[in-house]
């Protein structure tokens, strides 16, 4: 996880990660560890989802970013994959859980335009012929639209589950567990859950945790 992004209870498997979007950093984001693959071969891209109340999608944000880079090494850069109803991306309801459904598959376009001979919408069968046999070599979630004269409060926040990266399903339950109490310093304890996958309430909170040896 990178920027304001943390993990919470209440997502559709346990817990989420949320993501938000404010003055400082001004995004959020989630960085997955993926398998060299190219392209042609990425076949899934989802994510359950939820904005609070007052948010939505806007802006750019939330969006999945996949980094490229062509077989000769000269061309790089990311696709992205916006997440709500196309053209505009905006208008997301709020307060509950959908899924995005596979964002590579179907009608949407997806923004190939920092790549040679990409668009800023372009199909994804068109995308295939173009960037096939690109090597994937990273994958993001994003959230960073705080900017957007959508959001009056100046914050954007959404909150993702069961993530589906070219087939791993990310549910932020499992994996992040205190080894020592030096785990929780620096902002640390932000990525950490207890042994049943709870989420720390502060810093103090995980302390207290790993000095009572759990």
């Amino acid at each position: 996880m990178f920027g304001d992004a943390e993990i919470v209870p209440g997502g559709t498997s346990g817990n989420a990660v949320q993501l938000r979007s404010d003055a400082t950093p001004g995004f959020g984001g989630v960085d997955y560890d993926v398998p060299t693959t190219t392209f042609a071969m990425f076949n899934t891209l989802a994510t359950d989802y939820k904005f609070e109340a007052d948010d939505t999608c806007g802006g750019g944000s939330p969006r999945f970013q996949i980094n490229m880079v062509s077989p000769s090494g000269t061309d790089t850069g990311s696709i992205f994959v916006y997440i709500g109803p196309p053209p505009a991306y905006t208008a997301c309801p709020p307060s509950v859980w959908l899924n995005t459904g596979d964002l590579l598959e179907g009608v949407l376009p997806i923004d190939t335009s920092q790549l040679d001979g990409g668009t800023f919408y372009d199909p994804y069968a068109t995308a295939l012929i173009k960037y096939g046999n690109y090597t994937v070599t990273g994958v993001q979630l994003v959230v960073d639209g705080a900017w957007f004269p959508l959001f009056l409060d100046g914050e954007q926040t959404g909150l993702f589950d069961n993530t589906n990266i070219d087939g791993d399903i990310f549910t932020y339950d499992e994996g992040r567990h205190v080894t020592s109490k030096d785990d929780c310093k620096d902002g640390g304890w932000m990525n950490l859950v207890t042994d049943d996958g709870k989420p720390f309430k502060n810093q103090g909170d995980c302390v207290s945790y790993a000095n009572r040896g759990k």
